[in-house]
């Protein structure tokens, strides 16, 4: 990991006091890591790789991911569960019919969960849109 950051301070052009100063993880961490003695928590990781601009992943190994897909955060899959639940108790109203003929409980678990794959997608869209540099295909 250490060889990692090293690569990233020339790459930039800072120096670990810098890093140190501006992450607050402090130089003696930077030192344990350097000589073996410790190895990095994951606050620490998440730090410095938000100071770089890097993933976790490529702090640890070194290797880029291949694609950037936005994820849902548990936030995002509780707004979804929350419509679902509201838009389930409209659908099982009496009085929804498809074709003249009453919505069976196969339709109406149809209809929500295609609704719950579309409310997905358009999540991670805007997430794709609004924030263009995290997610930005190389």
């Amino acid at each position: 990991m250490y060889e990692i950051f090293e690569q990233l301070l020339q790459k930039y052009g800072v120096s670990a006091y810098k890093v140190a100063k501006a992450t607050g993880v402090t130089q003696s961490t930077l030192s344990d890591w350097k000589r073996g003695r410790s190895t990095p928590k994951s606050e620490n990781m998440k730090k410095l790789a938000d100071y770089f601009g890097v993933s976790i992943d490529y702090l640890m190994t070194g290797k880029e991911e291949t694609e950037k897909e936005p994820k849902l955060k548990p936030k995002d899959e509780k707004d979804i569960k929350e419509i679902l639940a509201n838009t389930e108790q409209l659908l099982k109203q009496d009085g929804l019919m498809f074709d003249g003929d009453p919505a069976s409980p196969e339709a109406i678990e149809s209809i929500l969960s295609a609704m719950q794959i579309g409310m997905e997608m358009a999540k991670k869209k805007n997430k794709e849109k609004y924030t263009p540099k995290k997610y930005k295909k190389d």
